[in-house]
């Protein structure tokens, strides 16, 4: 029953479906040619969905995801996939960068631009300001994702760090252009979605406790262009933007098809953030206390990562310390898992654990506490047979938490 709202919640926010349908709906100029770019998870699902949209009309599209996310589209002449990495940025993600530029300053002035963004972006695709290397760039990627950072502090770093966050991209966009976004961030707003990658320019102050040795690449000036103020001025003229798909509709989604089953279900409109155990605490108690049978919760977690950190990601460290208290509760069941089809650096997407999850994976030698300490959910949900693995979604708007119990 999980899965099923799972899978639910995943359809309306597909990247496919929401492009198509944003398209149908805005009806674009049916007889300018089209080009495409699209960078982030759900790149190849999007593009996909603008071919069926607007057809013939595309001339091209530059499609930049991940490792294994192009399906929808490898077959498709007018495509070309990019392979880039994510979540730490390589090489790939810098020769990307490159070609973002060169798509945009190549084409032609008679062709209306359509930009596909999607989480992921910030990794996928890259061009740095001088004095930067990819060195340090990976250096604190992998600091970031170790450290308990949200994504906004994390942004912070990122855009002075890079010659196209942070809205400076902008200047070089000469066509008339239609942005669409599958947002994976709190509020939904395009200057924070892929780093900034389509925003406006905008002041973000620096967090606190950063290492010393990345002080010297962001202590001084904004994240954004010099020219900030001409560049957000300039851009409103060619630019529009529009969010189709984000965690709230996946969220509407889940508990529609909740309902349709008969279950009593609450829909918390709070996002979820901070320590992944602390999280599964509050969540468990929720769940026990409350008269509803099926609750929903979005946001993302955070986990504090040791220095050699085994198998998992924040879903799965989130199920696993949940499945800890649910051994008590006979009758209850919690789903954590990321709309991508990815937690982490694993190719699973996050833990189905219930009252037996523990006694399960004890019987194969593995001790919970140790596993959690070691960051390695992963092994103990296998163990257990309580990991849940989608593949690539074609979507990535957050993390989805789905309680339930019997009564």
């Amino acid at each position: 029953m999980l899965l099923s709202v799972y899978r639910e919640a995943l359809e309306s926010v597909n990247g496919r479906r929401v492009v198509r349908e944003a398209l149908q709906d805005i009806k674009p100029d049916s007889r300018a040619p089209w080009q495409i770019i699209a960078v982030g998870k759900a790149a190849s699902a999007m593009t996909q969905g603008a071919f069926e949209a607007l057809g013939d009309k595309v001339i091209d599209a530059l499609v930049i995801s991940r490792d294994g996310h192009f399906a929808e589209v490898e077959n498709e002449p007018r495509a070309r996939i990019v392979p880039a990495s994510h979540p730490v940025p390589d090489q790939r993600s810098l020769d990307a960068g490159k070609l973002l530029f060169e798509s945009l300053e190549r084409c032609p002035r008679n062709r209306h631009l359509l930009l596909l963004v999607s989480g992921g972006a910030s990794s996928l695709v890259e061009v740095l300001r001088p004095g930067v290397s990819l060195e340090l760039l990976q250096r604190w990627n992998q600091w970031a994702h170790a450290s308990s950072l949200g994504i906004e502090a994390i942004n912070a770093v990122r855009t002075r760090l890079s010659a196209i966050k942070g809205g400076q991209l902008l200047p070089h966009i000469h066509n008339e252009t239609l942005a669409l976004f599958i947002s994976d961030v709190p509020g939904d707003d395009p200057s924070i979605i892929g780093s900034g990658l389509l925003g406006e320019p905008r002041e973000s102050p620096l967090p606190a406790g950063l290492p010393d040795w990345i002080q010297p690449y962001v202590g001084r000036g904004s994240a954004g262009a010099p020219d900030a103020g001409a560049t957000k001025q300039g851009s409103k003229a060619r630019l529009r933007r529009r969010v189709v798909a984000s965690l709230d509709q996946a969220m509407n989604a889940a508990q529609r098809a909740a309902e349709a089953q008969g279950l009593r279900v609450k829909r918390h409109d709070r996002r979820f953030s901070g320590p992944a155990v602390e999280l599964a605490t509050r969540l468990c108690h929720e769940l026990a206390l409350s008269t509803e049978q099926l609750h929903v919760w979005g946001g993302e977690s955070t986990v504090q990562l040791p220095a050699t950190p085994g198998r998992g990601g924040r879903n799965q460290h989130l199920a696993l310390a949940a499945a800890r208290l649910l051994v008590s509760h006979a009758g209850m069941a919690l789903l954590a898992v990321a709309t991508d089809g990815t937690d982490g650096s694993t190719p699973d997407a996050g833990g189905l654990v219930d009252g037996g999850t523990i006694e399960r994976g004890t019987l194969d030698g593995l001790d919970v506490d140790e596993n959690l300490r070691k960051a390695d959910s992963g092994t103990f949900l296998e163990a257990a047979g309580d990991l849940v693995h989608t593949g690539p979604t074609g979507t990535n708007v957050g993390d989805l938490v789905l309680g339930y119990k019997t009564n």
